[in-house]
């Protein structure tokens, strides 16, 4: 065999494997563009061609370190070509990889790692070089760190340290000296070979690693084209975590069925306009960034004139009647599809474009339950959203949306090829060729996850509205009315952070009702503040405002107005510091980890149900010159007021469904 002109260039569905798919397109279409990655303001592209070569050599790279069949590659870093690089040519030789999300911090990078036996490790730059490196003392098994962003890394003299660049050309002269040598590991490749670790949420416990199979991910991509097709001209933009089953799943699976062009951001700072200079016909995001645009857009009107307000207010309200009648399979009238026409062009299309979602034909939310009012605002000003439910354990899309058959409050209905039902406690069963192969190093948990019949247990508890799946929660933190009704924290949570002000939500069930901790949006509650004339200095001392304090009680006020009786928020503090996952606080999909949560803040959850009027906290501060200092800060205890509550709704522009 010589090369990869002896692989087949097309491919029968089970015989797929991640790296023949690459080179059946690179077969097909070399000089298409595979990959673009946009550096200093340009696009810079990668053939198919390039992309396999590239893929070829760091294959035969890391095979020269020593890794084979079964080993697993872990990747730390932003998404850039080199991580696909990367996974594609541990791939070609049977190995796994195991991506680690970026902002992951010391044991969080050790869990993984350790748990993975990893002894290659791909970082990206500087910043995550030097993690690994003050790690290294609690890693033996790690031999070897390829970076490939090389700025303040040239005087670094740890031998470990390998560049990208250097791994690739050692490939290289290893493929000359063995020719035909990686085309045998690829063809000896079965789709059921395992392809890829990815982290499970980790909301009660250190993230368990999910083994997935090429088969498995193909699957659901096949499965996901039946329903939502997409083809090779279709454009994605890849800025969510790869570390992360969603983006796994449709950067990369679907990506290489499909053969579409993957573009990357230049930075964090520019995936907005780079979002929409490419103008994306398909996106995939977490609750976290619908609910960050619309308090954007939000925040924005409410800084705009009267004249863009009330513009933008009637062409929402055209919208949401035609989105309203879409849900509901009736047609629009003559005289609403003429307004609908100009209110698109007035108000809806601009906004649309501002956000990059223009050319949007499709989009997904998941990993999260999505408040049905921020569902609605997308609806309405003309984005086809689409909720979609899985987990990592069957590549993270099992349950969705269908166009022409979408509802606020549920998640869809199974995929092809998916079957799903509820079991006797409620709990979310699923069963498909997608379900994983099993934990890493983990065979109790594997034969708890799937039982004898192929069934996987979510932990999730929902029920069925005609074929339609609602997913209440987490089955363990399900509340249980006297009437046998279930009734979810979640529900609660997702009420509060509609509200543009509010950035995360925390809710306990108490002795006299619901109580929660608030977290406000440092940047919408600022902007408040700043035009409500409010001076402050820190994020602690802005929340023990009474005006900032007055205004949560308002839109706690309309939450609790949307919520059944017992599920309203009676009492609420506003936290002193935001929830972070570097404090292990939230997962680093940005889930809530309830059981820290609950420990760490006992004394205001205490305080909460006590009925005490404010509760004091110690707060550490550090300042530049290294000193630290411990201060008390007395926190107040507010409830939500209904006349609160109309005093804040007279404020809000007249384009608003919140009130």
């Amino acid at each position: 065999m010589n090369g990869a002109d002896e692989l087949p260039a097309t491919l029968e569905p089970e015989s797929m494997t991640l790296p023949r798919l690459l080179h059946a397109h690179a077969a097909q279409r070399p000089d298409a563009v595979a990959l673009q990655e946009k550096r200093h303001g340009i696009w810079q592209g990668l053939s198919w061609a390039a992309y396999l070569a590239r893929v070829r050599d760091f294959a035969s790279g890391l095979a020269g370190l020593g890794i084979e069949r079964g080993d697993v590659v872990g990747v730390l870093g932003d998404n850039r070509p080199e991580w696909l690089i990367a996974e594609l040519g541990a791939q070609c030789l049977g190995a796994l990889v195991v991506g680690i999300y970026p902002s992951s911090i010391g044991e969080e990078i050790v869990h993984v790692l350790s748990l993975a036996r990893v002894r290659v490790v791909v970082a990206e730059d500087q910043e995550q070089v030097d993690k690994l490196l003050g790690i290294a003392a609690r890693l033996p098994q790690l031999r070897h760190v390829i970076y490939y962003d090389p700025r303040g890394l040239e005087h670094y003299g740890e031998t470990c340290l390998l560049r990208f660049e250097d791994v690739e050309h050692a490939g290289r002269a290893q493929a000359a000296a063995r020719p035909g040598w990686l085309d045998r590991h690829i063809a000896q490749a079965s789709p059921s070979d395992p392809a890829l670790v990815c982290t499970t949420s980790g909301t009660t416990a250190r993230p368990k690693l999910a083994v997935l199979s090429h088969a498995n991910l193909l699957h659901m991509a096949r499965r996901l084209q039946q329903i939502d097709p997409l083809d090779s001209g279709s454009r994605y933009v890849s800025f969510l975590p790869l570390a992360w089953i969603g983006e796994q799943m449709l950067a990369i699976a679907c990506g290489l069925l499909q053969g579409f062009t993957l573009s990357f951001p230049e930075a964090a700072a520019t995936q907005r306009s780079d979002l929409r200079e490419i103008g994306p016909e398909v996106l995939f995001s977490p609750p976290r960034i619908w609910e960050s645009l619309l308090s954007d857009v939000q925040v924005r009107l409410d800084h705009a004139g009267w004249l863009k307000r009330a513009l933008f207010g009637w062409a929402y309200r055209i919208g949401e009647q035609r989105a309203l009648l879409e849900l509901r399979g009736a047609p629009a009238g003559l005289a609403l599809r003429i307004a609908h026409s100009l209110a698109d062009a007035i108000g809806l299309r601009p906004l649309r474009d501002q956000l990059g979602l223009v050319r949007l034909r499709r989009c997904y939310t998941g990993g999260a339950p999505l408040s049905p009012e921020v569902f609605r605002f997308f609806r309405s000003i003309g984005v086809n959203l689409k909720q979609i439910y899985g987990q990592s354990e069957i590549v993270g899309i099992a349950v969705c949306h269908r166009d022409g058959d979408v509802r606020f409050h549920s998640a869809g209905t199974p995929l092809p090829g998916t079957e799903l039902a509820i079991a006797p406690d409620g709990e979310i069963l699923l069963r498909s060729p997608s379900v994983f192969c099993g934990y890493l190093h983990h065979p109790l948990a594997s034969e708890l996850a799937v039982d004898s019949e192929g069934w996987l247990h979510t932990g999730d508890a929902g029920y069925l509205d005609g074929e339609h799946l609602v997913v209440i929660d987490r089955r363990a933190e399900v509340l249980e009315q006297a009437d046998g009704s279930q009734l979810s924290r979640a529900l609660v949570e997702n009420k509060l952070k509609f509200s543009p002000y509010v950035e995360e939500a925390v809710a306990f069930a108490s002795r006299g009702g619901m109580t929660a901790l608030v977290c406000v949006d440092p940047a919408t509650a600022g902007a408040w503040a700043e035009q409500a004339q409010l001076a402050y200095t820190t994020y602690a001392d802005l929340v023990t405002k009474p005006e900032l304090g007055e205004l949560l009680a308002g839109e706690l006020a309309r939450s609790n107005a949307q919520l059944p009786e017992a599920l309203r928020v009676g009492r609420f503090v506003l936290l002193h510091k935001q929830l972070d996952p570097d404090d292990d606080e939230l997962t680093r999909t940005r889930k809530l980890r309830r059981a820290v949560i609950a420990e760490r803040y006992a004394a205001i959850i205490a305080a909460l149900e006590a009925g005490d009027e404010r509760v004091e906290v110690s707060v550490r501060v550090s300042y530049q010159d290294g000193s630290e200092a411990v201060r008390t800060l007395a926190l107040p205890i507010r409830s939500p007021l209904e006349q609160s509550a109309l005093s804040v709704r007279r404020q809000r522009p007249a384009w608003s469904t919140r009130a």
